[in-house]
């Protein structure tokens, strides 16, 4: 039986990783900060679960004993210090995130390499591409290539850029078997959808499961900001077909090409509710006065270029955005309905 570990399987693509590598019938042991997945039982998505700091290095040296006293086959590390705008933006985490994560990195990418593990995939993330080419919402670039003269937009994009060199410096110096890919704002069922670091797709659709009929939807910024999300299901699955292919070790991006405006986003969840509601976008002095502090939108245009993964993996993603919200709707509908319950329970 082959074995997995993976890092970070308590939050939201790792949980749908760890679940698909236990379907596929892999040994997966989950390390992750969360005492247990918010959404699944152990059971469904691992065969043990870890409740473990991986900042901590002694902990991360002890659950890369895979069972057999053999190396484990496939390693994930998905774990970071994370959020939406609200968390990434505002500079008053900056610290905390890099510090954190580049720990995290730096204590799995040493033992991955001391333990001669089969191979380890690390998520880097499409905050690291420069601010100076996501200033036109309409042209964005964000090809692998482009990524240097270095200038992410965040800290959060500055340790992902760090902490690719580090797994790449480590395979050329320790011959470690790496896989590096850039996410594109993932999104699906399954993950967090409140309490400030929820990502877009989430945040709409619970706007508009909570907005009555003939309310306003607030949206950050003008709303003319463009995005590209990719459904989890896809990513999940283009990152097991990188991870076992031996072509390259990229960067390579994983996203969807699919780019749209933070109002037409939103304007999609407002549909699936079948709601009569009104976006108003909040922005300037206006955003100051509620929230205190400037509004965080981050780069004015992002989009994947998926030319290289096409390339090489012979794959790409096909799943239309639409279908994708519609799943995390429900699903983020009955979540908001159960809040509501239990408020009102109590």
């Amino acid at each position: 039986m082959k074995t997995a570990l993976v890092f970070g399987g308590g939050g939201f693509i790792g949980g749908h990783l760890a679940k698909r590598l236990k379907d596929e019938n892999f040994w997966v042991r989950i390390v992750d900060i969360k005492p247990a997945h918010e959404f699944w039982s152990h059971d469904d998505i691992c065969d043990e679960y870890v409740p473990g700091d991986l900042r901590d290095p002694k902990i991360v040296e002890n659950v890369f004993e895979a069972p057999g006293d053999k190396p484990f086959d496939e390693v994930y590390q998905l774990a970071a210090d994370m959020g939406g705008a609200g968390y990434i933006f505002t500079g008053d985490n900056d610290a905390n995130v890099m510090h954190n994560s580049a720990l995290i990195n730096l204590n799995t990418v040493y033992e991955a390499a001391k333990r001669k593990v089969g191979r380890v995939f690390y998520s880097s993330s499409a905050c690291m591409y420069p601010e100076h080419n996501q200033l036109d919402p309409d042209n964005p670039n964000c090809e692998e290539s482009s990524a240097y003269p270095a200038n992410p937009d965040s800290e959060y994009g500055w340790e992902k850029l760090f902490s690719e060199r580090l797994f790449l410096a480590f395979n050329r110096n320790y011959k470690l078997n790496v896989r590096v890919a850039r996410f594109h704002n993932i999104f699906g069922p399954m993950g967090t959808w409140a309490g400030g670091k929820e990502k877009a797709p989430a945040a709409m659709c619970r706007k508009a499961a909570e907005t009555p009929e003939d309310g306003t939807l607030e949206v950050w910024g003008s709303g003319k900001q463009t995005r590209s999300f990719l459904h989890v299901t896809e990513c999940v699955e283009a990152v097991l077909r990188f991870m076992r292919q031996d072509q390259f070790m990229g960067p390579v991006n994983i996203g969807s090409e699919e780019m749209v405006t933070i109002n037409q986003l939103a304007q999609m969840a407002i549909d699936l509710s079948g709601k009569n509601i009104t976006i108003h976008n909040i922005q300037g002095e206006e955003f100051i006065e509620k929230y205190g502090f400037r509004c965080p939108v981050g780069v004015q245009g992002r989009n994947s270029d998926n030319k290289l993964y096409a390339e090489k993996m012979g794959w790409q993603v096909s799943r239309p955005l639409i279908e994708g919200m519609r799943d995390t709707y429900v699903w983020i509908n009955e979540q908001v309905k159960l809040a509501k319950e239990n408020t009102t329970a109590e």
